[in-house]
């Protein structure tokens, strides 16, 4: 089958950043020891476990029949390795270590992790369907620093990445890993079966949203992921082809600034920024239909166990132009401009740059527009150098709300400084609520800490949530199977010749 993805791929290490492509990418490639339903329960993939009474200790035994691409069989060590790599990027993972005393292969299908102190989101945190995955790779490979981008792709997942074939963000090839043992329960989001009804998936990069519907209504492809809403009454009427939500709880999108460099270091400067924007301008511009987005200011997710508003009223009402420029005129800022980066060839990230660089100009910023593809944007996002060197002061993003949705997981609710996620506010108050909301022992507890995380992110302007948006898929009724899930998956589709 032949699938149009959101972006081209450019990046192939699904730890060393946070790009969804690349995460889509690991998904058809890697596994997991562990997954999540629709429930939100993790289940076990490649791994089944037991906890001790103390619920200090988790030992988790690989099932039988994993094999790695190249044909080894999967070992403990391969997984202890990849553990402590992701677990030095992702923002739920450094948690997770900050509480372990040992995590150790006791033998060639057991792995062992021993916690210091109880913590009891260690099953939710290795089930995580997102940004960053906890994938599973060959020892030789796990032990890339985690800094360093991997030159070797194999995996035991249920597809094999065809290296010979692919077009850097143009074209990638995946076969059936005809030697995959699936689970045996039927698929659920991310859990059970990962069964492979295709010989041969390619991934066709079409930036231009029009050429991506005119490929799909001739039959030259199978299926778009994320299709320009306003393109979307040119399908919906065709009947050979499906417009379907898989992805129900949808995504949020955000502004971040870098704290590292003027002007942004300074809060003052950051909170101008905010108060001169709206979540519904960008939103229509972005989405267009109010029947795909919502206006919410909450940082965890509109409709969320841990929603809350507080400090998005300019947000989530018309912004506050003229509160902005008196702010910027008190902070003394010096007309420094700001660079903000430009992706023009994803639907989901086109607009959202144009209309913040109005707002800001309309505040009195001076604003560089700087345009370029989004995998340059993935790149440039992680050089932490100065404008004048290649750096840049603002960027826009999305999450699916399963990645945003309790500050333990959220990458953005990270105060880590530079071991955290691009922007790299350093923040103690920040990490102590989030210490606390790891020990909350209720849901009452747990809530009431998300909002007084929500308060000190939103005063310190740790990001700028910019309201929420679903996006339906578009494919050909050749296909059948294809499932709900937060992700694009591939296994479980079928396509009638």
């Amino acid at each position: 089958m032949v699938a149009v993805p959101h972006s081209g791929l450019r990046i192939l290490d699904p730890i060393i950043t946070t790009a969804h492509i690349v995460r889509n990418h690991g998904y058809m490639v890697y596994d997991t020891l562990l997954s999540l339903d629709s429930t939100f329960t993790p289940r076990p993939q490649m791994a089944e476990y037991v906890i001790s009474e103390d619920r200090l200790t988790y030992t988790f035994t690989l099932r039988d029949g994993l094999k790695w691409h190249d044909g080894a069989p999967v070992t403990a060590e391969d997984c202890v390795a990849s553990l402590k790599r992701w677990g030095a990027r992702d923002t739920s993972g450094q948690v997770m270590f900050d509480k372990t005393a040992s995590l150790v292969a006791t033998d060639d299908k057991t792995i062992t992790l021993t916690l210091k102190e109880p913590f009891p989101f260690v099953l939710d945190v290795l089930a995580k369907p997102s940004s960053v995955v906890p994938f599973m790779m060959p020892k030789r490979i796990a032990e890339t620093p985690a800094d360093t981008a991997i030159t070797e792709h194999i995996g035991s997942g249920p597809f094999k990445f065809v290296e010979a074939e692919y077009q850097p963000g143009v074209k990638s090839v995946y076969d059936k890993f005809e030697e995959y043992v699936p689970r045996s329960e039927p698929p659920d989001w991310l859990s059970g079966g990962k069964v492979v009804k295709v010989d041969r998936v390619e991934w066709v990069s079409m930036p231009d949203a029009q050429t991506a519907m005119n490929a799909i209504q001739s039959g030259e492809v199978d299926y778009v992921e994320a299709p320009s809403v306003d393109l979307l009454p040119l399908v919906e009427g065709n009947d050979e082809l499906t417009v379907k939500l898989l992805a129900k709880l949808g995504s949020q999108t955000m502004g971040r600034m870098n704290f590292l460099h003027a002007p942004f270091d300074n809060p003052k400067i950051r909170k101008a920024a905010m108060m001169a924007m709206n979540q519904k301008d960008v939103l229509d511009a972005l989405i267009g239909n109010p029947d795909y987005y919502t206006v919410c200011g909450a940082m965890m997710g509109c409709d969320t166990p841990l929603a809350s508003e507080t400090g998005a009223e300019t947000l989530i009402g018309k912004g506050d132009v003229e509160g902005a420029k008196a702010l910027l005129k008190e902070a003394g800022y010096d007309g420094t401009p700001v660079v903000i980066l430009q992706p023009t060839d994803v639907v989901t990230v086109k607009a959202q740059p144009v209309v913040a660089a109005a707002a800001l100009r309309a505040a009195g910023f001076t604003v560089d527009l700087q345009a370029m593809d989004w995998q340059t944007v993935v790149t440039r996002r992680a050089s932490q150098k100065p404008t004048s060197e290649g750096g840049w002061d603002m960027f826009f993003t999305n999450w699916i709300v399963p990645e945003i949705m309790t500050p333990l997981n959220n990458p953005m609710l990270n105060g880590r400084g530079t071991k955290g996620f691009f922007g790299w506010p350093e923040d103690a108050k920040l990490e102590e609520l989030r210490a606390s909301y790891v020990k909350a022992t209720t849901p009452e507890e747990q809530k009431k800490v998300a909002g007084e995380i929500q308060a000190h992110a939103m005063e310190t302007v740790n990001y700028i949530p910019l309201g929420q948006y679903k996006l339906p898929s578009v494919w050909r009724n050749e296909l059948s199977g294809l499932l709900e899930a937060p992700v694009p998956v591939f296994w479980n589709i079928e396509k009638q010749e």
